[in-house]
């Protein structure tokens, strides 16, 4: 590959849901695991004309010339996760984000906001998560691959983007959480259960209470950790753009 998608591009950024707890949990084994991720990644994203940017970890960054062929990439990929058989009935979630624009383009590799734009999108998703931007949903319009379907999410804050995005997911027959939709909006805690028959009123409460409590406290660790790998690459991409120019000329 020797030069980058222009004109309209579509960016795709996905990472592996809960890869700290895979290796723990697999210990020598998850490199296996890794190899074989980053195998079905590259399978299912360069076979539709994809052009790798960059990796970090188990963390991929894509460009399309085409949105359609973007959404039937990471449709493809998320199949191919279900599918594969993994070591000791380990569950590999991969969550991806798509954001279409029209960036500059230089020596310097892409230019503007598109590329956050669609980190953003990854890291506002869970494990099997495909959202997609408004930009995106738009092209795409009604040409999608058999058994796919696309569940509006509303909009969203995205981090380091001053106005809303509206979000779409993508419903993918035998791939999609069965918890998705629930689980789409980060953030936002569950209703908790109602007491149990005989509870007093106040412990249920308390209950609720600590409930919220606890999920807040993980909200605010997860804002306040380190920069996850798929913002580690949108930053790279942003700030040293010529690194990423020179690997694909030397591929």
């Amino acid at each position: 590959m020797s030069s980058l998608p222009s004109g309209t591009v579509t960016f795709v950024f996905s990472d592996i849901e809960g890869s700290t707890t895979l290796l723990k949990q697999l210990g020598d084994r998850y490199e296996a695991v890794l190899a074989d991720h980053r195998r079905l990644m590259r399978e299912s994203f360069t076979e539709r004309e994809g052009v790798e940017i960059d990796r970090q970890g188990d963390a991929f960054f894509f460009a399309f010339s085409r949105a359609r062929d973007a959404v039937t990439a990471a449709v493809a990929a998320q199949r191919a996760h279900v599918e594969h058989e993994w070591p000791e009935g380990s569950v590999v979630r991969v969550r991806m984000g798509l954001h279409t624009g029209e960036p500059a383009v230089g020596s310097e590799g892409y230019l503007g906001l598109d590329v956050v734009r669609a980190a953003r999108l990854c890291t506002a998703g869970k494990g099997g998560h495909v959202l997609l931007s408004d930009t995106t949903r738009a092209l795409v319009g009604g040409s999608l691959p058999e058994g796919v379907s696309i569940f509006p999410l509303g909009e969203r804050r995205l981090k380091d983007i001053d106005e809303p995005e509206r979000v779409y997911e993508l419903e993918i027959e035998g791939a999609t959480p069965p918890d998705a939709r629930e689980r789409a909006a980060p953030g936002v805690p569950a209703p908790p259960p109602p007491p149990a028959a005989g509870m007093p009123e106040d412990f249920g409460e308390r209950l609720a209470q600590r409930i919220e409590e606890s999920v807040r406290r993980k909200v605010e660790q997860s804002l306040d950790r380190a920069v996850s790998q798929v913002d580690q690459l949108a930053d790279r991409a942003a700030k040293r753009p010529e690194a990423i120019t020179e690997r694909l000329e030397e591929d």
